[in-house]
């Protein structure tokens, strides 16, 4: 064998990127150019979606364990988070959550708190929790991993985290900043009128017309609706053998 042959490494072509995979590059993207600000990711796509953005375009970010520690990529501590502290960032905007929801509407008025009325709710969630101090003081984005009229809602049943309109309607805008929601269909941002929903992106195998029959109000889309954008390899590579290899991500993200 020749010895230029003998020094190149062949790789294994990667597989074409999952719906999943997909959803954590969507998720990513919501911290691109945030700085150093405290990313507090909420479930399993979000905080590989996290991650990732650190090891490649948003270098600064902060990552937290979730209750008193700044972590590492590798999970290790890296700096002594206090309650007071923690607080001291959401209320100064230094911190974007992503955050789930099992009601939102077109304005992202964002419900985890109940199903039904709320003197006889038919189903009792979270709570509300610290939704609406997030939403007032710092920038807020959606995770929902099941896209459907069920969460989708025209009206909200109960506002935990507030929407464009409401906050409006309060004159509590100064702060007040929902930079995207990503479901498994697509890809959202606030740009539509009044600051209401508008579609940005479909994943690759869905329609928007599947996208609005998930949906159960009017959203605003452009004529033509791009892909949500490919992951480099690179990008696989990371979610696939660094950040997630157990491939729990498909266990959030059902096609």
């Amino acid at each position: 064998m020749a010895r230029g042959a003998a020094e190149v490494t062949a790789r294994t072509p990667l597989l074409p990127a999952t719906r999943a995979e997909y959803c954590v590059i969507a998720c990513a993207e919501a911290w691109r150019d945030n700085g150093e600000v405290l990313a507090s990711p909420m479930g399993l796509v979000p905080s590989f979606g996290a991650r990732l953005a650190k090891r490649t375009f948003s270098p600064d970010l902060l990552l937290t364990d979730g209750e008193a520690m700044l972590v590492g990529l590798d999970g290790a501590a890296e700096g002594w988070l206090p309650y007071r502290r923690h607080l001291t960032m959401v209320t100064g905007g230094r911190r974007h959550v992503m955050m789930g929801a099992s009601q939102i509407d077109r304005f992202g008025n964002q419900n985890i708190s109940c199903i039904g009325d709320w003197e006889r709710p038919a189903r009792q969630l979270l709570g509300v929790r610290g939704a609406p101090v997030n939403t007032l003081n710092n920038p807020v984005s959606y995770w929902v991993p099941r896209h459907s009229t069920r969460v989708f809602v025209e009206r909200v049943d109960m506002v935990s985290g507030v929407g464009y309109d409401r906050a409006e309607a309060a004159g509590v805008t100064r702060f007040h900043r929902l930079p995207r929601v990503v479901s498994d269909l697509g890809v959202f941002d606030f740009t539509g009128p009044g600051h209401s929903m508008r579609l940005v992106s479909v994943h690759p195998g869905v329609t928007v017309e599947q996208v609005r029959a998930a949906t159960g109000f009017d959203l605003t889309a452009a004529d033509e609706v791009p892909y949500t954008r490919e992951p480099a390899d690179e990008e696989l590579r990371l979610i696939r053998e660094v950040i997630d290899p157990e491939n729990l991500r498909d266990r959030e993200v059902r096609v």
